[in-house]
């Protein structure tokens, strides 16, 4: 869908700057790139690191990406991200984020994504989220774009109940 991903993975970053330090890895595709030595890319994959803030990830995107701000597909999976920067709202053309297996214990966290009206598919499951009350119904509430959330189809009824009942808690932290 969107062509290979520059990926930034398994590369024990603990900060997003830190990827702009690193070479890609090679997939079984080759990244194009163009003449300034930028990726032709709309996806990065910056899973299985040790990040904990999504701080810079702008600078990230404008190093490897000739476009950075039309990226579709960022996978930032099993990380130690706590809060959902909203850094990530400038990412207009974002359809698919990746947050599962993360730290984030605030469901409000989720709120810092309402700007992204082409997000279409997200996983947050592996968080302490998670097991919030009301988990699925207040991110289908904030987020009504969603067609799939932690690789599950949001149905049509999910979507009504969300909008009849929106008791969403407001608090939405998690219970340890």
């Amino acid at each position: 869908m969107y062509g290979p991903p520059v990926d930034l993975s398994f590369k024990d970053l603990t900060s997003a700057t830190g990827a702009l330090m690193e070479v890609p890895r090679n997939g079984q595709r080759n990244l194009k790139i163009n003449s300034e030595g930028k990726y032709l890319s709309r996806s990065l994959r910056l899973c299985y690191n040790s990040i904990s803030d999504l701080i810079g990830l702008e600078y990230v995107c404008e190093h490897f990406l000739a476009q950075p701000w039309n990226i579709g597909w960022l996978d930032l999976s099993f990380n130690k991200i706590t809060c959902i920067n909203t850094v990530l709202c400038r990412l207009r053309e974002l359809r698919v984020l990746y947050l599962h297996g993360n730290a984030i214990w605030e469901l409000s966290e989720v709120n810092n994504l309402k700007e992204l009206p082409c997000l279409h598919n997200i996983t947050l499951h592996g968080n302490a989220i998670g097991s919030s009350k009301n988990y699925r119904k207040h991110v289908i509430f904030t987020l009504p774009q969603l067609k799939m959330l932690d690789f599950t189809a949001v149905t049509r009824d999910e979507r009504l109940l969300a909008n009849i009942c929106p008791d969403v808690s407001k608090h939405g932290k998690a219970t340890k």
